[in-house]
């Protein structure tokens, strides 16, 4: 039998995205250096603010105005550099190889055209042959989300529900075989079990084809139940990764035991979800010399308000930008 290609990484170096405000330029992306690991699940995980879905934007080089790439690369396995590809190139890796589930599925659908006629447009775009096969592709990944395929295909998208236009965007993300796939919160519009059922074909699609998902989201459940990997991200730069099991039972990274701790239970005492104090950083803090996190920071010290810690290795498989866990 033919050996499998090896699944599709992603290596990004030195990545800075601003954005122009009335203020003056917001780094929204920071210095990035990070390696997403091919066939696995990595989560992206913050506040809002945090920079993360600017990063899965900057991935695919279509950051929108006001927001500009101005340094780095992405390299995408069987792809190249995103960054200096032409812009054809671009195009056709975006959805044939890199495949994107917005936040707001309705911002990827065509209020005038029936989702069936979306497909075909899709294929021909992308040079399809066989655009009846791509029907039925289609077809079976809807019925996999639990859905009346043949309704849905002849439908528009004001004909379908929030939840329902959120698995279509899964199905056009996937329809083309594309490696990798980037759903940025892809559950926001669904209830709770059609969420739970939603990441379980997710799960189970992308150990079929050992896909490369990275999952933008703020929900640590979701990164709990489905992500290998989580990164977490603070004001456009990152805090701390690690395999997800060990990140979520020993968090280093105060910003991250802030996140933990303030996800609320669903049994015990209620009052142990604790918010996080302060607010996300502004252009003042992106400008002074200290931890972004400073401000905010219950373990800070003095070192902390003098210099930006690096993002270093901090045991097996972990990095954290720190000062106190490198100092232990």
């Amino acid at each position: 039998m033919p050996t499998a290609p090896p699944a599709a990484g992603i290596t990004i170096r030195g990545l800075e995205v601003v954005y122009t405000t009335g203020q003056g330029q917001i780094p929204a992306v920071n210095g990035i250096n990070l390696d997403i690991v091919g066939g696995q699940i990595t989560g992206i995980i913050g506040e809002s603010g945090s920079g993360k879905s600017t990063l899965a934007m900057a991935m695919m080089n279509a950051v929108p105005h006001p927001g500009k790439i101005v340094k780095g690369s992405v390299i995408i396995d069987g792809v190249g550099n995103m960054m200096t590809l032409d812009k054809e190139s671009q195009r056709r890796a975006r959805g044939r190889h890199v495949g994107f589930v917005f936040q707001a599925a309705q911002n990827s659908l065509n209020p005038l055209t029936r989702i069936g006629h979306q497909v075909l447009d899709l294929g021909r775009s992308h040079n399809v042959k066989d655009l009846r096969a791509l029907l039925r592709r289609a077809k079976e990944l809807l019925e996999r989300m639990g859905m009346d395929a043949d309704r849905v295909l002849t439908s528009y998208q004001h004909e379908l529900s929030g939840g329902m236009r959120q698995r279509v965007g899964i199905m056009f993300a996937l329809v083309l075989d594309a490696q990798i796939v980037i759903l940025d919160e892809p559950t926001t519009a669904l209830d709770m079990l059609s969420q739970a059922s939603v990441l379980e074909i997710v799960r189970s699609i992308q150990e079929e084809r050992g896909l490369t998902i990275i999952l933008i989201t703020h929900d640590m459940g979701v990164v709990a139940d489905l992500a290998d990997r989580v990164i977490v991200m603070y004001g456009g730069e990152l805090a701390e990764e690690g395999k997800t099991e060990d990140v979520l039972a020993h968090p280093q990274h105060p910003y991250t035991r802030g996140l933990i701790r303030a996800i609320p239970r669903i049994s015990g005492n209620l009052d142990q979800a604790v918010a996080l104090a302060g607010s996300p950083p502004d252009l003042q803090t992106f400008v002074q010399n200290a931890c972004l996190f400073y401000d905010r920071c219950p373990e800070r010290m003095a070192q902390c308000q003098n210099h930006r810690p690096p993002y270093e290795i901090a045991g097996p498989g972990r990095k954290v930008a720190c000062f106190k866990v490198m100092a232990k």
